[in-house]
């Protein structure tokens, strides 16, 4: 890890920190706002010390990308949780075929970028 990107991840680090100390929820009653606030901490723990020992720079670009995405994401709809996303469904084909695998290949490539490690810590 380079020092630039220590640095952007340490200083991305503090400031979820920082919103989750300042987070309102968007119905204002206070046991929503605890909860939301105690699940962006938990997420934001979970995630980095996850990735801590991540040493590729695109993946650490990668993470660092997922992270900016997510922090704008929450506080332009002030949901701290994933937006769910509708992915086409499976189609009818059979087990442990070509179809199936390119199937599955192209919903990985689907997904947006603030959902790459959503599924993983869940």
């Amino acid at each position: 890890m380079t020092a630039a990107t220590r640095k952007e991840a340490l200083s991305l680090y503090r400031k979820i920190f920082r919103i989750a100390r300042k987070w309102q929820s968007a119905s204002g009653i206070k046991e929503e706002t605890a909860k939301e606030k105690q699940y962006i901490v938990d997420e934001a723990r979970t995630l980095f010390y996850k990735n801590k020992n991540v040493t590729n720079i695109e993946m650490i670009t990668q993470c660092i990308d997922e992270c900016k995405a997510r922090v704008e994401m929450g506080l332009h709809y002030g949901i701290p949780y994933p937006r769910p996303i509708h992915l086409p469904p499976m189609g009818l084909a059979i087990p442990h075929s070509k179809v199936l695998s390119t199937q599955v290949k192209l919903r990985k490539q689907a997904k947006p970028i603030y959902l790459k490690s959503h599924d993983e810590v869940s």
